[in-house]
C-alpha cells in the first residue's frame, strides 16, 4: 500500500546543466524525499528547447511552501500537483513473449484485472510481442527497471539461454516470473509454469492483487 502521504509533481524546466541539482537543492530543504525521477525533452510546441521533470515525492511538513519555493527557481516554468503513478495506474504486471500468446495472457489478465478494478484497486497490464534472444532477454533484464512493475509473464514456444539468465536476474530483484509451458529452460527457472495463457494472465493478476487470495509463493515450482 502507497503511504498517504506521496504525490507528484511536474514540472517544465529550461534544459540546461545544473537544473535538477537546483531542484533537487530546494526539495532536500524542506525535507521531503524523491521517490521517482523522470526527465524528457519537449520536442515541439509552446515550450521548446525545455523539458519536462516529473517526480513522485514523500514526506514534508509543508506542501505549499515547497512548491512556492520551486516556483522561484527561474529555470522552472511551470509547476502542477497530480497523484502518483501508483494510484492512477497501480501495480503493473508485464508480458513479454510471441504475439499470439501474448495476445491470450492479456485477455486473462484484462479481465481479472477489470473484475478487480472495478472494485477500487488498480491493476494496469503492459505488453510487448518480441522475437529474439537477444531482444527477449534484454527485454526481461529491463523489467527490473520499470516502475511499479509487479510480475513477469513470458508467453512464447521456446526460451532458453540468455532469457533464462535474464529470469534469474529479475527473480533476485523481486520480480515472480510465470511462464507458459514452452521448450527451453525458462520454465525450470520460472516461478510458475501454466499451460493455459489466458489462465496464466488471471494468475498474474491475482498475485498483485491486494485482494486476492493467491499467492504464486505457496505454489512456486509447481505446473498447472
Amino acid at each position: 500500500m502507497e503511504p498517504l502521504d506521496t504525490y507528484a509533481l511536474s514540472l517544465i524546466i529550461d534544459n540546461r546543466p545544473g537544473v535538477l541539482r537546483d531542484v533537487s537543492s530546494v526539495i532536500a530543504d524542506h525535507s521531503v524525499n524523491i521517490l521517482i525521477v523522470q526527465q524528457a525533452l519537449i520536442p515541439s510546441g509552446p515550450f521548446r528547447k525545455k523539458a519536462s521533470l516529473y517526480l513522485e515525492l514523500e514526506g514534508g511538513d509543508d506542501r505549499s511552501a515547497l512548491l512556492g519555493d520551486l516556483k522561484k527557481l527561474p529555470c522552472i516554468l511551470d509547476v502542477a500537483v497530480h497523484a502518483t503513478f501508483s494510484r492512477i495506474f497501480g501495480s503493473r504486471v508485464i508480458i513479454i513473449g510471441g504475439g499470439a500468446q501474448v495476445a491470450q495472457v492479456a485477455m486473462g489478465a484484462v479481465n481479472e484485472a477489470d473484475r478487480h478494478n472495478i472494485r477500487g484497486e488498480r491493476i494496469s497490464v503492459d505488453t510487448i510481442p518480441l522475437v529474439g534472444e537477444e531482444d527477449l532477454a534484454q527485454a526481461v533484464d529491463a523489467v527490473a527497471r520499470l516502475p511499479r512493475a509487479s510480475i513477469l509473464v513470458l508467453a512464447g514456444a521456446l526460451m532458453g539461454g540468455e532469457i533464462t539468465k535474464a529470469v534469474d536476474r529479475v527473480r533476485e530483484e523481486g520480480i515472480p516470473v510465470i511462464a507458459l509451458k514452452m521448450a527451453g529452460s525458462v520454465p525450470r527457472h520460472a516461478d510458475l509454469v501454466v499451460s493455459d495463457p489466458i489462465q496464466a494472465g488471471v494468475f498474474a493478476v491475482m498475485h498483485v492483487s491486494g485482494k486476492a487470495v493467491f499467492d504464486i509463493g505457496r505454489v512456486r515450482g509447481q505446473e498447472f
